[in-house]
């Protein structure tokens, strides 16, 4: 049964639990419609959240390493300017790229999803394809990325399968023209216009 057949029932018997002002009728309630999570609700929960697409990068011992994330959050701190991304802790590239002085966060734009594609493989030398521009620091940005953020790790805290990296702004550069790329529902998508 495909994902789209099991949620038209589900949105009919809601819909019809909905008053006019799409309330709940009185006396609903949402415990039938719950489950407990599993790998597959899991996935197809989270995805249905709209992300942006960030690459960590910077230059290493000599070495350009980089990766992507679809979890990385914005606004975290505006005194500090704070970020926030999670790492997977099976991730064989975020053990060097935690060493680097400063990490270069390129917010990715529209267009780049091949840039994604790269970041997210499996190999040392993602950057074959790439266009990285390098600071004085050992941070690697993204060339034509709407958005560069130069950045020092503040903490690393595990959570689950993943670690949580708080990262601290320390300098950044904006091109407010340039449309983000957004990852939704396992698929790469673009602002409508």
């Amino acid at each position: 049964m495909s994902d789209d057949s099991q949620q038209a029932p589900l949105e009919m018997s809601i819909d019809a639990l909905l008053g006019e002002d799409g309330l709940p009728l009185p006396g609903v309630d949402a415990s039938s419609w719950l489950g407990g999570p599993t790998p597959d609700t899991l996935k197809s929960a989270f995805g249905a959240f709209p992300s942006g697409v960030a690459a960590l990068c910077a230059e290493v011992d000599g070495v350009k390493r980089g990766l992507a994330a679809t979890s990385f959050t914005v606004g975290v701190s505006f005194e500090p300017p704070l970020v926030l991304c999670s790492v997977q802790n099976t991730s064989t590239t975020w053990p060097h790229l935690r060493e680097a002085a400063r990490i270069g966060v390129s917010v990715l734009g529209a267009g780049h999803e091949s840039v994604c594609m790269e970041l997210a493989r499996k190999g040392e030398d993602k950057f074959a394809n790439l266009t990285a521009i390098p600071t004085e620091h050992g941070s690697l940005f993204i060339a034509g990325a709407p958005v560069w953020l130069e950045c020092s790790i503040v903490t690393q805290t595990p959570a689950g399968d993943h670690t949580l990296v708080v990262l601290q702004v320390d300098a950044l550069s904006v091109l407010p023209d340039e449309d983000p790329l957004i990852y939704h529902a396992k698929q790469f998508r673009r602002l409508a216009g």
